[in-house]
């Protein structure tokens, strides 16, 4: 006996219904969209060297809108009084900042864990 799949709209390849297309990428990014409470989210910091002897501090694992993550590492980047930006789901602050940013993301409630370098 073989098991009968089910009609997975995720498995999409192509489509040339433009109506069809809109609602796939509704659903999709409505799924994406929610954001997990902050008590829940388990980021990890990291640290990597740049060439130059720079560095810069990366935290993953936030699940969320996409501006959600932009307003957390705007808040992180006033307090720690750097630069920084938001690149593939990630946020880079510059310089070496882990321990100030583990600290100022505790006190928002985040469970944070320091992770490599």
């Amino acid at each position: 006996m073989t098991k009968s799949k089910k009609n997975n709209s995720s498995s999409l390849v192509y489509s040339t219904n433009s109506e069809y297309m809109k609602k796939y990428m509704e659903e999709h990014q409505e799924q994406k969209e929610e954001t997990m409470p902050v008590s829940q989210q388990q980021l990890k910091i990291f640290l990597d060297r740049l060439g130059g002897n720079k560095y810069v501090s990366r935290i993953s694992g936030f699940v969320g809108k996409q501006s959600d993550l932009e307003e957390l590492a705007r808040v992180l980047k006033n307090k720690c009084a750097t630069g920084g930006n938001v690149k593939d789901g990630e946020i880079l602050i510059q310089g070496n900042q882990r321990e100030k940013l583990q600290n100022i993301l505790i006190q928002m409630g985040y469970k944070t864990k320091l992770a490599g370098g």
